[in-house]
């Protein structure tokens, strides 16, 4: 018998609710939510303008491990699904498009180019890698400025120019802020007056400490309590008219040495395709591969280690949401989706030393699906 592999819901309020929820408290759901096949799931009431904060890489869990460091966030009992899989490439396109991953079609950290037969890289490739049209969809930033609303995106100057920025924060005027106090005081002029004003304010440097030292550290927790300062100071400048939302685009898992497994070589034989993240592997194999031995063969090979679905059954699973067929063959013919704080590497061309990250996601642990939902100003409730 095949072994079951776990199912996504989408009926839950998750990362796609955040926009439109917001449009729809500031007066401008027509052409913005247009097409998007369902209401808002997530009730706020009515404001001027809003301010969404998407914080990289804070878990809901993590915010309640360390509770005493981050009072402000840990108030709020609240949390959303982030999505699948659980990296910022795939999440910060579905927060922008109100899509999943299986419309949108970024499809995750990195995903396999049908046209070019090549792995691309999603989050920084666009400027030299990704052809020309990969976002499927506009995003409700584009749709909503039609609809004579602002939009403004605050974030570090380096990502100003991006290829990612252009694409999936297409429609955004992007303001410059290179720290997270900079960045409210920007979100907060945006605000102060004037006509209905949508902003997204982007924090990246948990999810960069976290990568690099583990979301357990010192300087995590230390970078949390900054953060969580920062963002009470933002409600409380807030203006009356003015609602606030805090999310994530995923959380972290610190995955140790030993968790880290270097994939067998014979595995990856008929792998001419190695995407996605080492918590989220996407396989495409070559022409004429029998699928369905490879699954068994990496099922037998992992054991419990992780959930290993060919792409049908992802799919049907409902991993992705709704599958086009553009997407559907950017999707991996083999979906490995690591269980535990494993973590799946090709460490042939590695050397004796191959790199790591301490802090990981991509799979859908509870601690990497689970984001905080803080709501504040105009739409406390």
């Amino acid at each position: 018998m095949t072994p079951m592999v776990p199912t996504a819901t989408q009926d839950t309020a998750n990362l796609a609710d955040v926009v439109p929820a917001c449009l729809t408290a500031l007066g401008h759901p027509g052409p913005a939510l247009a097409g998007l096949g369902r209401e808002a799931r997530i009730r706020l009431r009515p404001a001027r303008s809003a301010i969404v904060v998407l914080v990289d890489g804070l878990g809901a869990n993590a915010v309640r491990a360390r509770a005493g460091h981050a009072r402000f966030l840990a108030a709020e009992k609240r949390r959303l699904r982030s999505g699948f899989p659980t990296t910022t490439a795939a999440a910060l396109t579905t927060l922008s498009t109100g899509a999943t991953p299986g419309t949108h079609g970024v499809v995750g950290y990195s995903g396999f180019d049908p046209g070019s037969g090549r792995v691309v890289n999603l989050l920084s490739g666009w400027d030299a890698e990704v052809p020309a049209g990969w976002l499927l969809v506009p995003t409700l930033f584009e749709r909503a400025v039609a609809d004579g609303l602002v939009v403004r995106s605050v974030g570090p100057a380096r990502y100003r120019t991006s290829g990612f920025t252009a694409n999936v924060l297409a429609g955004a005027d992007y303001v410059d802020a290179d720290t997270i106090p900079a960045r409210v005081d920007a979100a907060l002029e945006a605000v102060a007056d004037g006509p209905a004003t949508l902003v997204y304010l982007y924090v990246p440097e948990l999810d960069s400490i976290a990568h690099k030292r583990g979301w357990q550290s010192d300087r995590w927790t230390s970078a949390l309590e900054a953060l969580d300062a920062e963002l009470a100071r933002l409600a409380a400048a807030l203006p009356a008219d003015v609602g606030l939302v805090v999310t994530a685009d995923h959380g972290v898992l610190d995955v140790p040495d030993e968790a880290n497994v270097a994939i067998a070589p014979d595995l990856l034989e008929p792998v001419v395709g190695f995407a996605g993240d080492p918590r989220c592997r996407q396989l495409t194999l070559a022409p004429g591969t029998d699928v369905d031995a490879t699954v068994r063969a990496w099922r037998e090979r992992v054991g419990k280690r992780a959930w290993v679905a060919s792409r049908d059954e992802a799919i049907a699973a409902g991993w992705f949401g709704a599958v086009t067929d553009p997407v559907r063959a950017r999707l991996g013919d083999v979906v490995v989706a690591a269980r535990g704080q494993w973590a799946f590497n090709d460490d042939r061309e590695a050397g004796e030393h191959p790199r790591r990250m301490l802090g990981q996601h991509g799979s859908m642990s509870d601690d990497e699906t689970y984001v905080p939902l803080l709501l504040a100003g105009a739409f406390a409730t």
